[in-house]
């Protein structure tokens, strides 16, 4: 099968958005992990350190998830291989 422009067009935005969404999960998950026990303030009555271990994160990798479904739910009819067409 030979792949058509539209196709490329879209298989590129599908990996930039790939890898933006990596490079996020990367700094949450060891970036600001690493750092976490130099944030020494309360945060919601916790420590942040303990917030961002226990929590923050958890809630990134949900958005993350959110964004990247819709994202693709309309890059997929954007470019017409949207499965609930059919």
């Amino acid at each position: 099968m030979q792949l058509t422009e539209k196709h490329r067009q879209y298989w590129r935005k599908n990996l930039n958005v790939t890898a933006i969404l990596l490079v996020i999960w990367f700094f949450v998950t060891f970036v600001v992990a690493y750092f976490a026990r130099d944030l020494n303030f309360s945060f919601f009555g916790w420590p942040f350190s303990f917030w961002v271990g226990a929590q923050g994160a958890l809630v990134v990798y949900v958005l993350i998830i959110g964004f990247y479904a819709r994202y693709m739910n309309r890059l997929d009819i954007e470019h017409g291989v949207n499965e609930a067409e059919e």
